[in-house]
């Protein structure tokens, strides 16, 4: 199975009629995925199974309710057919196609794919910062029970607790701290913008390229391919777009 760019469906009068209403790239993006897809053949089995599994996921019990959804949502019997077996035939590409270059994908985005835990206070005066984490470092009081009460941000609801998520997914000035440091470590308060913040390392895990990650990896590929595509569809109609 190999790559490509299929011709564009739309006349120049369309062309300039989805670019005013700022559709052209959306439209463009989805009809590209589409014919890439219908290259993945499937079995009538699987193509049964597709659509029984989608209904299952809308709440969706028989056939005649399943209509009454498609015509909601003004879909073609086809286009039904084409939403319920996306996900396959997507899994199937990405893992046919772009497999071979998962693992330097990963590579390349390893340090962002580490996940972190971490406790987190988040403080609008240094002189309380210093306070709670004293408290802290000296056991006169729960880290949680101090998130709870006093920390400004939505860390608040969760006990102070943040993760596990990505690491890169911190402000830059705490991901240089959760990586420099172990876990179990206590950070003096640090300022963030407006905010000072005490932060414990919970846990850390790097990120190992299993199964999951190798599809995430074939996915984002993927992904990368199809905008590069579409931006090459929208360079070759700069002349159609011109006023």
């Amino acid at each position: 199975m190999t790559q490509s760019s299929p011709a564009l469906p739309f006349s120049a009068d369309g062309v300039r009629w989805l670019a005013d209403r700022q559709l052209l790239r959306p439209a463009l993006r989805a009809d590209l995925m589409l014919r890439t897809l219908a290259t993945v053949p499937l079995t009538e089995e699987e193509q049964t199974q597709a659509l029984s599994a989608f209904a299952q996921q809308q709440g969706i019990g028989d056939s005649d309710a399943l209509n009454t959804h498609r015509a909601r949502q003004g879909l073609t019997i086809a286009a039904l057919h084409q939403l319920a077996e996306q996900p396959l035939r997507l899994q199937r590409y990405c893992a046919d196609v772009f497999s071979p270059k998962a693992e330097t994908r990963f590579l390349d985005r390893k340090t962002a794919l580490d996940r972190v835990v971490y406790s987190l206070l988040r403080l609008p005066e240094a002189g309380l910062a210093r306070e709670l984490y004293l408290r802290i470092a000296d056991g006169e009081a729960d880290f949680a029970e101090l998130a709870q009460q006093y920390s400004q941000g939505p860390e608040r609801q969760t006990r102070g607790v943040v993760g596990p998520v990505p690491i890169t997914q911190a402000h830059p000035a705490l991901v240089r701290r959760l990586r420099s440091n172990p876990p179990g470590s206590l950070l003096e308060p640090f300022r963030i913008e407006s905010w000072w913040v005490v932060v414990r390392i919970e846990s850390y895990a790097p990120a190992n390229f299993d199964d999951q990650t190798r599809d995430a990896m074939t996915r984002e590929l993927f992904e990368a391919w199809l905008e590069e595509e579409v931006d090459k569809q929208l360079s070759a109609l700069s002349d159609v777009l011109e006023p």
